[in-house]
């Protein structure tokens, strides 16, 4: 039983494909782990950009305040008092310029209890609202930063285009005294600044990057898979069809090795037969001869069956030997007419018992290279086996096409199936209840010999058609490859 991991002999390929595929699966999760680190840092640098931006902002703020506000107001009026209306304004006229085209949202500065000294909403003066988490770090000399984000859909994560104040920067300062009069009160915390900023911005810029770093690697990474898949498909194919060729000449092969010694065997026994079957033959012969003389109908019956019996056993047991040591044939021209000629001769007897005509168009001229027994024996099987094929009266028609080199023998027989044409001349098959099934095979491999080509196949009439195509000269001959012992198609 095969696993779907089990490399299948023909497809050698698979569990290179089963991992490519799981490569790409792991290429996949380490590119998104990788955009997710990727995109950590960025936001990581962009925030560190943020806040040390806030930071600068909440010093220069500092500045302003105490040099521009606290210190003059100190000198002036001898105390801070925001509830005077024009300290107010003035400080917030400072600050107003200070901060003008930063992006400031709100604005609020606290006492050292955490009540709102200013504001840009006066109803919130006075009023504890800092929050203890800011309030006791800021006592402490720490700057806080916080980012807020203003959106609690899941969807907001996917969007590229964020709504404005989306995320906030909420930094929380301590306002320090800086130099003046007295020394010893420089650095003193006299309250806390607190600020938020919109940097939604900046962070659609972070997603803008990550969906840019993830589509570059995906996409890479699904090129890659793609030209690794079809590379794969590609060679898995060959490698494949390579595969099926081999096996399929490893099983000719066998079938070869199988033929040849059953050959070499049936030719051994062949060839002990045809001597005393020659013997059986001449005698029946001679005692039919006798018979006759003696006008003994009897006798004569008897050894003329036993005479044609005889000779029926030896063209089976020549068949045999024909096949088995096939003869290399002796090139020289040959009339093509008159070897066809001399077979319908011979085959005179048959066509005339079945009522069969054979038309041959065939001219003298047309000679090709090759053995004339040879050719004859095939062409006269040829011949035969359409008479066979037909069953009955009808014409078989021999034509030749010298622009093509081609003999071509149609009859009005059943025809041959393509799909089995390599069947046909294969040894020991016939379609017919008796016969060897060695006439096609030995035709093929005088045809072959001869560098010839044979197909088998139906003529438009719906008859068998058998072309033989010649080379068309001793070059093309000497040079054409052999094309075995089998017709093409």
């Amino acid at each position: 039983m095969r696993t779907p991991f089990t490399p299948n002999p023909a497809h050698p390929f698979q569990l290179v494909k089963f991992l490519s595929l799981s490569s790409l699966l792991l290429i996949l999760g380490a590119s998104l782990f990788m955009v997710v680190v990727i995109g950590n840092y960025a936001e990581r640098s962009v925030m560190a950009k943020d806040k040390e931006f806030s930071r600068l902002l909440a010093e220069n703020l500092n500045h302003q305040i105490y040099q521009r506000f606290t210190l003059p107001t100190v000198l002036g009026f001898g105390k801070v008092e925001l509830k005077n209306k024009a300290q107010y304004e003035r400080l917030d006229q400072i600050i107003e310029y200070t901060i003008h085209g930063f992006k400031i949202l709100k604005l609020r500065i606290y006492d050292l209890k955490g009540r709102v000294s200013y504001a840009e909403d006066k109803d919130l003066l006075g009023k504890d609202v800092l929050d203890q988490r800011d309030i006791e770090p800021a006592l402490d000399g720490e700057t806080r930063y916080v980012v807020q984000n203003t959106s609690q859909s899941w969807w907001s994560y996917l969007r590229l285009d964020l709504p404005p104040q989306s995320y906030v920067l909420k930094t929380t300062f301590p306002l320090r005294t800086e130099q003046s009069l007295s020394p010893a009160h420089q650095g003193v915390i006299i309250g806390v600044l607190q600020f938020t900023q919109d940097i939604t911005e900046d962070y659609e810029k972070i997603r803008s990057f990550q969906a840019l770093v993830t589509s570059v690697i995906l996409v890479s990474a699904m090129i890659l898979f793609f030209l690794l898949y079809v590379i794969i498909r590609r060679a898995d194919r060959l490698l494949g069809e390579r595969i099926q060729e081999k096996e399929r000449l490893e099983r000719e092969l066998h079938q070869n090795e199988k033929l040849a010694s059953m050959g070499r065997m049936l030719a051994s026994i062949a060839h002990e037969i045809r001597n005393p079957l020659g013997i059986i033959q001449s005698s029946a012969e001679l005692l039919a001869k006798r018979s006759a003389k003696a006008e003994d109908t009897g006798y004569n019956r008897l050894s003329q069956a036993i005479f044609d019996e005889s000779r029926r056993l030896s063209r089976t047991v020549n068949d045999f030997l024909d096949y088995a040591r096939p003869k290399e044939p002796k090139m020289n021209p040959v009339s093509l007419g008159t070897i066809i000629g001399q077979a319908v001769e011979f085959l005179d007897h048959e066509l005339t018992k079945s009522e069969i005509r054979i038309v041959n168009d065939v001219p003298q001229t047309a000679v090709v290279s090759g053995d004339k027994d040879l050719l004859y024996r095939a062409i006269y099987n040829l011949l035969a086996n359409a008479c066979q094929a037909m069953r009955g009266s009808g014409r078989i028609t021999v034509e030749w096409n010298e622009e093509r080199r081609a003999l071509t023998i149609d009859d009005q027989g059943p025809g041959f199936d393509t799909d089995m044409d390599q069947k046909y001349v294969e040894p020991f098959f016939t379609t017919k209840d008796t016969g060897t099934g060695l006439g096609l095979a030995i035709v093929s491999t005088i045809i072959g010999n001869h560098r010839a080509e044979m197909h088998l196949g139906k003529n438009p009439d719906g008859g068998g058609r058998v072309e033989i195509v010649f080379p068309r000269d001793a070059r093309e001959e000497g040079n054409a490859q052999p094309s075995g012992t089998g017709p093409k198609t």
